[in-house]
């Protein structure tokens, strides 16, 4: 049984909200339904990194959650998706995730996406770590997540900030086997050049 071509995202309040956003307008562009879910330091963040309202960036997504909401369909693993993708992670939801102690949906959602087997793309935000973070990332690692970092790949020489979130986006849905052309891969032309022959 195949999964649905849709995944669940969870924005929490790393600084990096642009991620997110990013994710969720490429995510609707290839036809790939998002499942969003904000945790409240998120919006605390958003309101500093960009001029967005809150509904604007849940207007992004096919279907918004709010955090508390731990009845929402993405806390069963009766629904059916892809995997799940944390743009940005902070290191306390990455933690909550690592233990299982879940307090929101978010950390409920991810929870679940492991339990499930399904991928669980943990884009952490934070430098530099010290043990705990490591071993916590450790823990993760064993339990099936990816961490997946944004970090630049300056090979594709970026010229603007978008180039840099662009990357970090698109290697994160390479994870999901989705290509949405936005990554110049090494050897290989840049995607408008791909696009023009």
């Amino acid at each position: 049984m195949t999964a649905p071509s849709r995944l669940v995202v969870g924005i929490s309040g790393a600084s990096g909200v642009i991620l997110g956003i990013r994710l969720l307008s490429v995510l609707r562009r290839i036809g790939v339904e998002s499942h969003l879910v904000v945790s409240r330091s998120a919006e605390v963040t958003l309101a500093h990194e960009m001029d967005m309202k809150v509904a604007e960036l849940r207007a992004l997504a096919n279907v918004s959650y709010a955090a508390a909401d731990i009845g929402a369909a993405i806390a069963s693993g009766s629904f059916r998706a892809m995997g799940m993708i944390v743009a940005p992670c902070s290191v306390r939801t990455m933690s909550e995730i690592a233990t299982g102690v879940t307090s929101t949906l978010l950390t409920r959602a991810a929870d679940v996406t492991l339990k499930e087997r399904r991928p669980l793309v943990l884009m952490v935000r934070e430098t530099p770590l010290h043990l705990g973070h490591l071993r916590t990332m450790t823990q993760l690692a064993e339990m099936g997540a990816v961490i997946a970092p944004p970090v630049p790949a300056f090979y594709s020489r970026p010229q603007t900030i978008d180039d840099l979130v662009d990357h970090a986006v698109g290697r994160a849905l390479d994870l999901f086997g989705l290509d949405a052309g936005i990554v110049r891969r090494w050897g290989e032309p840049a995607p408008a050049e791909v696009l023009e022959t």
